[in-house]
């Protein structure tokens, strides 16, 4: 099945590429252009810092999508802390992924089978041929709801082990996990980006050139949105003009009197975008809810979708359509 190794850059003694990882290269490009080329609508959520929601967001409007009816999957880009699988109700490491390669391949070879009525040789002969077909893919895993999920979480043997590698290394496992996922064809991929302007993050938004859509999550705070900022700027030099901003944790909803509490400061997010020239697509509360939604192995939106952030992922998904899809 797939190789997964993780990527420790493409150049041979003194920046000279080999012609056999030249090959490689032209190779993966080819997967890339294939595997992206089924997906109509790419949406990357990003975010400046760590600790404002990113990955909540990302995972709430990718099931979002897909209960709306749209196939849907959503990419873990973040290397150092992939946290969409437990978000999502999947506890999935690298024994039982492996396992889970060789049971979609194995259900592939049943449906050619049923197709046709082949001999034994040529049963053997089909099962070679879609091994090689199939050598390089990384089969996403699917949820109960239908969402097909892909992280680097899956190809590691334990969460508690911190993964230390130097730019090339990371720069060149996200890129083959973008290249490598075999979604079929989908309505909607988001992308959960690593938080910052480094090296990650940069090798998703120059790996997929054509988002459909940028999405910024930031809070109501000075420090967040200078972070943000600085994302915001590094995306419009990728010559990516479709960026919208969230703010998420905007308020606390008092569960007494319903008083909207402000216990990070007045938001001002559709200010702050305005002035950044990007469009704002509104704000989420703070609810308990919506934090201890990963101990209940789903997000808020599948769990309870009466619930008012989940009717707020909806609008947004909405608003999202209407201004950078229709």
């Amino acid at each position: 099945m797939a190789e997964q190794g993780h990527g420790h850059g493409h150049h041979g003694h003194g920046g000279q590429m080999t012609p056999e990882q030249q090959m490689q290269m032209i190779q993966q490009e080819i997967r890339l252009a294939k595997n992206l080329g089924q997906i109509k609508y790419k949406i990357i959520v990003m975010s400046g810092k760590g600790g404002v929601g990113k990955s909540t967001v990302a995972a709430n409007i990718a099931e979002t999508l897909q209960a709306m009816g749209y196939k849907t999957g959503i990419l873990d880009a973040d290397i150092h802390g992939p946290n969409i699988p437990k978000m999502l109700g999947i506890d999935m490491l690298e024994e039982g992924f492996n396992q889970y390669q060789f049971e979609a391949f194995k259900a592939i070879i049943e449906d050619e089978f049923a197709k046709k009525d082949l001999t034994q040789e040529e049963q053997q002969q089909l099962i070679e041929d879609k091994k090689e077909e199939y050598k390089q893919s990384l089969f996403p895993v699917v949820t109960p709801s239908g969402l097909k999920v892909m992280s680097m979480a899956f190809l590691i043997d334990s969460l508690d082990r911190p993964i230390i590698w130097r730019g090339p290394q990371k720069t060149g496992a996200i890129k083959q996990l973008i290249a490598d996922s075999n979604w079929g064809p989908l309505d909607f991929l988001v992308i959960d980006n690593p938080p910052g302007t480094g090296d990650e993050p940069l090798t998703v938004l120059q790996t997929i050139p054509d988002a459909d859509l940028v999405l910024m999550v930031t809070t109501p705070n000075v420090v967040s949105q200078e972070d943000v900022l600085k994302c915001v700027k590094m995306v419009e030099l990728m010559n990516i003009e479709k960026i919208g901003l969230i703010e998420n944790m905007a308020y606390y909803t008092c569960p007494h009197c319903n008083e909207k509490l402000h216990i990070f400061g007045e938001g001002n997010g559709k200010k702050f975008a305005e002035e950044m020239e990007i469009t704002y697509l509104g704000d989420l509360p703070i609810e308990e809810s919506v934090s201890n939604a990963p101990n209940k192995e789903a997000t808020i939106s599948v769990l309870d979708p009466s619930d008012e952030v989940s009717k707020r992922f909806r609008e947004i998904v909405e608003d999202i359509k209407k201004e950078f899809l229709e």
